[in-house]
């Protein structure tokens, strides 16, 4: 997949991604920065500025102006924040893509961030803490990354805070962080799909010639310390019980992460895995069970995830520590690793079919590693990776010095034995 990059004067990237058979294109504005900047006063500041930069500009006021427009214009609009990224997009019909990235731009550079709209966001922002607290299935995986960074460490905080923290913001906490992380140097603008080059990038220049510079803010590195089992238990009254089981890897630049993928997806990637077919269509316990890895520049992580009746949670751990010490010692059959690879291969493929989801690849690696690495040339690593390399991989990473368990439910008075299973 072809694609051009600029840098401007002031340091901004430009990542230009023309593919003319599409008929949308998509514009995204990713900066190199987020919960794992701040300190844990301003824990949840860098997702409530997100927020924030829908919330009117000189140019469009109220928050209804600028969804007005970008709905007039077919747009699906929206943004996000992560601990290491945070990304402004818009998708739309490939003729709107000039107009769309005004707007854009607009909320992007020119919010006004005002003291009466922080008020009142500040409560739409404990709503959505509140929902979240109300959906184990994706609090647990906050619950585990507290468990394998600690909450001493940024890596290990939940991106959108505490409700203490939400609720003391003030417009002077906003500016402080936009003087330092939103910077030209540490933005990377992306778009995608059937659209004018030229026009784009002359709109690009002219817009963002005058943003703030400065350097790439820095961030405290995680080392991984960790000598036995650990579990963390949030006590909860549900109808299941959610649990990811897991163990610390090396970051997104360690020579085995495309093994990693392969052997996330041996594991719990699909319907005929290896979790699949022992927690779910043998026994029953599971409606969904997966594997999968997700990394930072200088750590990631390696787990299964899955929710089950409470009573269930002992052998269903136990079953999926099987799988794996499995893995570790008997190493993966020829067929199960083809189809593993191939696998992998197909989604990475499907991933890149429309424009946003091209546009989220290129500016989140530009914004986060400096580098991109195309389609093409990750096929290329996948395939390298060998049967002998799954086995090695897993004998290193199935340890019980890196094994860590975050549960939610009503488990609590479980937990001597659920620790006495807890080891490969």
């Amino acid at each position: 997949m072809e694609y051009k990059k600029y840098t401007l004067k002031n340091g901004l990237r430009v990542v230009l991604v023309p593919i003319k058979e599409m008929t949308t294109a998509t514009a995204l504005i990713c900066v190199g920065t987020g919960s794992r900047y701040e300190d844990k006063k301003e824990n949840g500041l860098a997702h409530f500025l997100e927020h924030m930069f829908f919330k009117g500009t000189k140019k469009r006021p109220k928050s209804m102006n600028i969804t007005k427009e970008l709905d007039a214009l077919g747009s699906h609009h929206n943004a996000y924040t992560g601990k290491d990224r945070t990304g402004y997009y818009t998708k739309v019909p490939a003729t709107n893509i000039l107009p769309a990235l005004d707007v854009l731009n607009d909320l992007f550079l020119n919010a006004t961030i005002k003291n009466t709209e922080i008020k009142k966001e500040s409560g739409t922002i404990v709503q959505e803490i509140n929902m979240y607290e109300d959906m184990p299935s994706r609090l647990v995986y906050d619950v585990f990354e507290n468990l394998l960074y600690g909450k001493d460490h940024p890596l290990g905080r939940d991106i959108i805070g505490t409700k203490k923290n939400v609720m003391s913001f003030v417009r002077k906490d906003f500016m402080n962080y936009l003087e330092r992380c939103y910077t030209a140097e540490n933005t990377v603008i992306c778009v995608t799909g059937n659209f004018p080059q030229t026009k784009v990038l002359k709109k690009i220049r002219e817009d963002f010639k005058e943003m703030r510079i400065g350097e790439k803010p820095a961030h405290e590195l995680f080392i991984c310390e960790q000598e036995e089992p650990e579990i963390m238990i949030k006590h909860k009254k549900s109808d299941q019980t959610h649990f990811m089981v897991g163990v610390h890897t090396g970051g997104f630049t360690h020579k085995d992460r495309y093994v990693l993928s392969v052997l996330a997806n041996i594991l719990g990637g699909g319907m005929s895995s290896r979790l699949w077919e022992e927690v779910r269509e043998k026994r029953g316990l599971a409606y969904s069970v997966q594997a999968l890895v997700d990394f930072y520049p200088e750590t990631g992580f390696f787990v299964a995830k899955a929710g089950v009746e409470h009573e269930n949670l002992i052998e269903t751990l136990q079953i999926i520590l099987k799988e794996m010490k499995k893995i570790a010692k008997n190493g993966v059959k020829k067929e199960e690793f083809d189809k593993a690879r191939s696998g992998f291969e197909g989604r990475l493929a499907f991933s890149l079919e429309t424009s946003d989801t091209i546009a989220g690849s290129f500016a989140e690696q530009e914004a986060v590693r400096n580098e991109i690495i195309v389609p093409e040339e990750s096929l290329k690593r996948i395939k390298k990776v060998t049967q002998k390399d799954i086995q090695r991989v897993a004998k290193e990473i199935f340890v019980n010095d890196k094994l860590n368990c975050a549960i939610i439910g009503p488990q609590k008075e479980n937990e001597k034995k659920i620790k006495e299973v807890l080891h490969f």
